[in-house]
């Protein structure tokens, strides 16, 4: 898989088979980077975890998060 390409074309495919970065996360919700980091310290988005220095985020966990979202929404 390209490092260039659009998490959001992958995830309209089907899960990746690699882990999303931060700025994954806010290209996929059209948000800055800064508000992923913002959720991660309010633990109001997507579980997120530490590889060394880097925070990386299970492409499962974000498609839970967002689906608890649209569930919360609707209800």
């Amino acid at each position: 898989m390209a490092a260039s390409a659009d998490p959001r074309a992958t995830l309209r495919a089907g899960l990746p088979d690699r882990y999303l970065t931060p700025e994954d996360v806010a290209t996929l919700f059209g948000v800055s980077i800064e508000t992923v980091y913002a959720w991660r310290k309010k633990r109001t988005g997507p579980v997120g975890f530490r590889v060394g220095r880097h925070v990386r985020y299970d492409p499962a966990a974000v498609y839970a998060w967002v689906a608890r979202q649209s569930a919360e929404t609707a209800a």
